[in-house]
């Protein structure tokens, strides 16, 4: 992007060039009202020369007094802020979104000029807002993606050795496995969200069985409900049709039973109920789970948010991201109830627009 100069700007809407018509101008309004008026009275022929003169002089010091007037009254009120709204331009354009610009009055005597400030001004906060989540959102990526790769390479050169057994060489592969697995959902997930964000969505909307999508995507836990012993409580309304996009409510459950089942201990339990109320159809799912702090719960849906409850489990914090995303999406609605170390509820609410019942 070309950076202009101040010095490139040719026709200055407050050049002298400007000042100088207008003083022209209004001598010229002023000599034709007193030659109307002086027309209309009787002057004596002795008097002619000096009344010129005066005349002239007149004219001239009333037209320089109003265009002194107002010069210094535009350059106040627009010259001034405009070139504080360049200066602060051009400072945006080099990376500095602190940039701000004072409005020239408070709130209760804005004028034109006072909104384009605040507009400005919004527009660079919103600016500096976006600059700090690319920074953040590059910062994390490479820290997530600098962590599978550091235990694969880690791995890989204790694979190597000779004197290693084959159990501990198929371990070390194992571990492997899953980073790859873990790198490659992360690489998934971002691709995901970047299309989602700044791309236009056309839903492939079609009619399924809500009920018999939530019954599957449980299914696909049924390891892991086994193995951590798991108590699973299903209440779900029988043959719920649907009309939306299949494919991404899928991510959607996917990435709720998913959370639930990592944060839940052995023996915990995990339930999902899906329920007709009154034109809307509710979905929630519930574990007995570590829980959510107030603080943590505000930052949930944030892409790389993790909070001190997930240290230790293993995620890269875009999950939830990609589920807000998905519901503002759809226009559905979602919401999440937790306490700390008993549990979390997130329910997901489709509109009667939605579905058929």
């Amino acid at each position: 992007m070309k950076n202009i100069n101040t010095k490139e700007i040719h026709h200055s809407i407050f050049s002298i060039k400007r000042y100088i018509i207008f003083f022209l101008i209004l001598c010229l309004v002023i000599t034709c009202c007193i030659l109307l008026f002086v027309n209309g009275i009787d002057i004596q022929l002795t008097n002619k020369k000096w009344n010129a003169i005066s005349t002239f002089i007149s004219v001239i010091i009333f037209s320089l007094v109003f265009t002194i007037i107002d010069g210094i009254y535009h350059k106040i009120t627009i010259e001034k802020p405009l070139k504080s709204l360049l200066e602060a331009s051009q400072k945006i354009i080099k990376g500095d979104f602190s940039a701000r610009v004072e409005p020239l009055h408070g709130l209760q005597k804005r004028n034109e000029m006072d909104i384009i400030i605040q507009n400005f001004n919004n527009m660079a906060e919103e600016l500096a807002s976006i600059e700090t989540l690319r920074t953040d959102f590059i910062a994390n990526v490479s820290h997530e993606l600098k962590t599978p790769i550091s235990i694969i390479k880690n791995n890989a050169d204790f694979m190597q050795s000779d004197k290693i057994s084959d159990e501990e060489r198929k371990e070390y592969a194992k571990i492997i496995s899953d980073s790859s697995k873990n790198l490659s959902n992360l690489i998934t997930n971002i691709l995901r969200l970047n299309k989602l964000e700044n791309q236009k969505i056309f839903l492939n909307s079609k009619k399924f069985n809500l009920s018999e999508q939530l019954i599957q995507c449980m299914l696909k836990f049924e390891s892991i409900w086994e193995e951590k012993d798991i108590d699973i409580q299903v209440d779900i309304d029988e043959n719920m049709m649907i009309y939306g996009d299949e494919e991404l409510l899928d991510i959607v459950w996917n990435n709720l039973l998913s959370n639930a089942f990592k944060f839940t201990e052995a023996k915990g339990t995990v339930a999902i109920m899906a329920k007709k109320e009154n034109e809307n159809i509710v979905v929630s799912i519930k574990d007995t789970g570590c829980g959510i702090s107030e603080k943590v719960g505000k930052h949930i849906f944030d892409k790389f948010y993790q909070g001190d409850t997930s240290h230790a489990t293993k995620g890269n914090g875009l999950g939830l991201a990609l589920v807000k995303r998905i519901i503002e999406i759809m226009n559905y609605e979602i919401s999440v109830e937790s306490v700390v170390n008993k549990g979390t509820v997130f329910t997901v609410k489709i509109n009667n627009d939605h579905h058929e019942i």
